[in-house]
């Protein structure tokens, strides 16, 4: 099938434009094609005119005017057999090709349009449960109609908020997860995931250390160790701007975190299941980092990142979770979206939605981009096109009500619960450290000045120019140079042929293609070697020899050097991209002098009217792109307007400029977000069960900062230390706002889901924890206990009534599926900081009724279901499902919740028969985190006890820095089933099935999770 991929692409764009569809529609009011086939040899037989050709009838009547003398010439060949019933045959057969795409698509068409009415009808919905905010926003801005019409503006450089205070000493978090990330040599091109983000990011970090104020700038990446790639990408920490003296800078740093198997390269689209690997990783980069600047900068109290900033899906999940853990604000970039790209791939109509979905996990990462707005405080877009055309698709961002509740919020008006993240544009900044003064003039631009007519050197010239200039037959004509990856969303095909069809731009002009670096394109990705393979065949069509340059290989450190050519030539730079998030190189080109012509979809729009250097052109238009093109090559005078344009109003993308408005915006959000951090508690010196050895392991049992008298511990009987132990705990009435039960080496933490087929708790559970306490054996007193279940503290008691273990075993009992965290010896206290942390964006009781309208299904009774009032607490919302009740899978009733401004978790529990609503940032994975930063506890030193199956949480338990031991046949009813649609991603997208810390146990008696955990070398 490969060889017919050709034929595919040609019928999709018949079919696009029209009048393959004509051809298609006339068919159906006759029998078949065939039929007309057949009627057309009938009247050339009854003309006795020469024998008729298949070939002429497909592309004249099919194609229907369409000139594609290449698309004629591969027909041939394919028709080349001696028979005629042959021919006839292949010719039938690409008819009923041509028919069976119209098809295909006219399918995927009506199953999208479906959708697209069902979203918009529960977009309707929302906004009538919106009334209540409407109506209350009405009565305070009656006088200020305008503010809802305002566009998102962008700061003002002349009326800044941020300060350039150097005594803030800030500490910043950039996150881009996957690529490779390097600060000198960066090899962008090389494949999909090494662009022009990479260079973005790195940019960016090193402009933000610059920035008064800001301490460190940690940029976080994966570290990559493989032999396929340079040796650079597996240093652990790499310096990209020194410390200045001038202000205090720590500098920036990339830092490279491993996840996944280190030794492979792995493309973005299989990193999801190693995602939660980064972030247990990153958490403790940051926590170490925090305290050791606390220590230089904070008088020892943890320096917290003033924000953490994700790049692309991947890193805005990641960035999602450290926030939640740290309580820190977050940021998020996109750089391109998934929803986006899905709508572009359906309407190709080549790959079917879970074609699509398998081969780019596009809804794993669509989800993560509304996880990312679930979290964010602030949205960085590029253009205002991709905030209303590209992030307006997303269930958790709706452009009118994030302008309402941001007014709402200024005036001091309750939103509700309601939370939408802020949408800024800030335009990339640009380091023109390598722009001379020379690139900046309106010196001589004749690159006769270097090289003569006979191609004679009269200076030294950079080796890239000779490489390009060696295609050429005169060197000397103006240069219209395109710079992107080998793919086909970038067009570059289209300009091609504009350029061979244009003969008075061919005889004005050369055309010089940069199409990142290639070895055997043979061995080179699909669509990469799809597209170099038209860009030679086009070529060699139009006999562009001596016209294009198509280099193979280039340097980064090369590329301001090859726009340096094309201004000498007095060329220009095009992007003729189908759609365009931004585009970075337009800013270089204009640095460095040259016109631009860029592509109308997209932010080239918004970049154009700042710069006023060039022209846009709809890309699918060959004509209006070759008239572009021919314009400024051909009028000088237009051409050093642009020029000028270029270089004076280039200023609006340096750097600085961008930074500033950057920290303006986060400062703003920051008044918004709650200032109490997580506290970090105090390594001590040595252990204190060294210290108290003799006391039956009681240090292990009360807060490290009780000061204990030593007359106390003398008491006669020891059986009163722990009561005395307590009250010193909880002296005067008041809990302590440090909750650690002393030095642990180790935590096992048991989250088994046992539930019969109604809901109750089972015998299951009781035996689990007396096993996995009894497989600690001798070293319990290094080993910590933690129950982290979906049951509620009532039902714990009543489940362990008869169970030998007794609650004071336990460390911490975190109930309602995250969202309550006690501690046993100490009276069950709660712990208030975990529930102060929890609390923000939760809506309380604004969410209350509105879940129990939208989990049901429309036709479902009455009762089926109903809150649990006896099992609700002030963080948890408990409803009860009604056995065999249809209720909504949690994607379905996320999706209508966020539609609303909601933000909350939502799990299944006890056999799907109740649902617990909880804060946003509760959930049983992130309790596990917020313990071990907490208790000073690596992640890798925690063992999670879970079944084969469990609550609609489970798969988030698996993956992670944690060891996970699945103990066979320890649950027999989970919630499974209401995780996920049909359409969504799998589990193999959350965990991966061959992670070395993922062990299986036959069963869950004590001797045999004894030798599964001596197997992992943790007993």
């Amino acid at each position: 099938m490969g060889e017919n991929e050709w034929l595919n692409g040609y019928l999709e764009a018949i079919l696009d434009v029209g009048a393959g569809r004509r051809a298609i529609e006339s068919s159906k009011k006759k029998s078949s094609l065939r039929k007309r086939f057949d009627e057309k040899i009938q009247i050339h037989e009854e003309k006795e005119e020469k024998l008729f050709s298949p070939t002429k009838y497909f592309v004249e009547e099919v194609i229907n005017s369409f000139d594609e003398a290449d698309l004629h010439r591969t027909w041939i060949k394919v028709v080349a057999t001696r028979n005629s019933r042959e021919r006839n045959n292949r010719l039938e057969n690409i008819c009923w090709r041509i028919w069976h795409l119209a098809r295909k698509k006219k399918q995927i068409a009506r199953d999208d349009a479906q959708k697209l009415v069902r979203r918009r009808l529960e977009r309707e919905k929302a906004a009538e449960d919106l009334s209540e905010l409407s109506e209350g926003e009405k009565d305070k801005s009656e006088s200020h109609q305008t503010d809802f019409v305002t566009d998102i503006s962008r700061i003002n450089s002349d009326n800044q908020i941020w300060s350039d205070d150097k005594s803030r000493q800030l500490y910043i978090v950039l996150i881009s997860l996957h690529g490779l990330v390097r600060g000198e040599n960066m090899e962008l091109g090389r494949d999909s995931d090494t662009g022009g983000q990479v260079k973005y990011v790195v940019e960016l970090a090193r402009a933000l250390a610059n920035m008064k104020g800001i301490h460190r700038v940690d940029l976080l990446t994966r570290q990559i160790t493989s032999p396929e790639v340079d040796s650079s990408y597996g240093e652990p920490i790499e310096m990209l701007s020194c410390p200045s003296d001038g202000f205090g800078s720590c500098g920036a740093y990339i830092i490279r975190i491993p996840c996944g198997p280190c030794d492979k390269y792995i493309p973005k689209e299989s990193l999801w299941p190693y995602v939660p690997e980064f972030i247990d990783g990153a958490l403790g980069h940051i926590v170490n980092m925090a305290r050791a600047l606390g220590e230089q900068v904070n008088a020892g109290k943890s320096s917290w990142p003033y924000v953490i900033h994700g790049h692309y899906a991947d890193a805005g999940e990641v960035a999602a979770r450290l926030s939640g853990v740290l309580n820190v604000p977050m940021v998020l970039t996109g750089h391109s979206l998934g929803r986006k790209k899905l709508e572009q791939l359906l309407k190709q109509g080549r790959l079917s939605r879970e074609d699509i979905n398998t081969t780019y996990k596009i809804v794993r990462r669509i989800e993560a981009e509304e996880l990312g707005l679930d979290y964010a405080e602030m949205v960085v877009t590029s253009t205002r096109q991709e905030t209303e055309e590209q992030w307006g698709l997303y269930d958790g961002f709706d452009i009118q009500l994030e302008r309402k509740l941001r007014i709402r919020r200024r005036r001091g008006v309750t939103c509700l619960g309601r939370f939408m993240p802020r949408m800024v544009v800030i335009p990339p900044g640009m380091d023109f450290s390598s722009v001379t003064t020379q690139d900046s003039s309106d010196g001589d631009g004749d690159l006769r000045s270097l090289i003569g007519t006979d191609r004679t050197q009269k200076r030294l010239i950079p080796s890239i120019w000779s490489e390009i200039m060696r295609f050429f037959t005169n060197p000397h004509k103006p240069m219209i140079l395109v710079l992107s990856r080998p793919d086909p969303k970038k067009n570059v095909t289209t300009l091609i042929k504009a350029f061979g069809e244009c003969q008075p731009l061919r005889e004005l002009a050369n055309l010089t293609l940069i199409l990142g670096n290639r070895g055997d394109i043979e061995e080179m990705s699909d669509s990469s070697s799809v597209v170099l393979m038209t860009v030679l065949k086009l070529i060699d069509k139009y006999d562009l020899y001596g016209q294009v340059a198509y280099p193979k290989h280039h340097k980064q450190p090369e590329v301001p050097e090859i726009y340096r050519l094309a201004a000498k030539t007095k060329g220009v730079f095009i992007n003729p991209a189908l759609v365009e998030p931004f585009g970075l190189t337009l800013i270089e080109a204009a640095a460095y002098g040259l016109p631009i012509v860029a592509t109308k979809h997209g932010g080239p729009v918004d970049m154009l009217k700042a710069l006023n250097n060039g022209v846009l052109v709809d890309p699918y238009d060959q004509k209006a792109t070759s008239d572009a093109l021919l314009k400024l090559v051909a009028d000088k005078n237009l051409w050093h307007e642009c020029r000028k344009n270029g270089l004076k109003n280039i200023q609006h993308f340096l750097w600085p400029e961008h930074c500033r408005n950057y920290l303006s915006y986060v400062e703003q959000c920051k008044n918004y977000h709650p200032n109490n951090h997580l506290s970090v508690m105090p390594i001590p010196e040595e252990p204190l069960s060294e210290s108290l050895r003799g006391v039956e392991d009681l240090s292990l049992k009360f807060s490290i900062d009780i000061d204990v008298k030593v007359g106390e511990l003398d008491a006669p009987n020891k059986q009163e230390l722990p009561e005395i132990l307590i009250q010193k705990a909880t002296s005067n009435g008041k809990s302590t706002n440090i909750y650690c039960p002393g030095r642990r080496q180790w935590l096992y933490v048991v989250s088994v889901d046992c539930y019969s087929r109604n809901g109750s708790i089972t015998k299951a559970l009781p035996l689990v924890i007396k096993n996995v306490m009894q497989a600690a054996g001798s070293k319990s007193g290094q080993i910590g206990f933690v129950l982290l279940t979906g049951l509620s503290l009532i039902e714990i008691k009543e489940a362990l009534k008869s169970c030998p273990v007794k609650l004071e075993d336990f460390d911490a009992l975190v109930c309602n599926s995250g969202s309550e965290m006690y501690y046993p010896w100490r009276d069950l206290i709660i712990d208030e900081d975990y529930e102060a942390h929890i609390e923000y964006r939760w809506p309380g009781e604004n969410v209350k009724s509105i879940v129990m309208r939208l989990a049901k299904i429309e036709d479902g009774v009455e009762n089926d279901f109903m809150q649990l009032i006896n099992q609700c607490s002030s963080r948890c919302y408990s409803y009860s499902i009604k056995l065999g009740a249809k209720s909504r899978n949690i994607d379905d009733l996320r999706q209508r919740l966020r539609m609303r401004g909601l933000r909350c978790n939502l799990v299944y529990t006890h056999a799907a028969s109740r649902l617990n609503v909880i804060p946003l940032f509760a959930s049983r994975d992130q309790a596990l985190r917020y313990l071990s930063v907490r208790w000073g506890i690596e992640l890798s030193k925690i063992i999670v006890f879970v079944g084969e199956r469990g609550d609609t949480d489970f798969e988030s338990l698996l993956a992670g820095l944690h060891k996970t031991v699945i103990l066979r046949d320890s649950v027999e009813y989970g919630s499974e089933m209401l995780v996920h649609s049909e359409d969504t991603y799998k589990k193999n997208d959350m965990a991966s099935q061959d992670c070395t810390n993922i062990v299986r146990a036959k069963g869950f008696e004590a001797h045999e999770i004894s030798k599964v955990l001596g197997s992992v070398r943790i007993m």
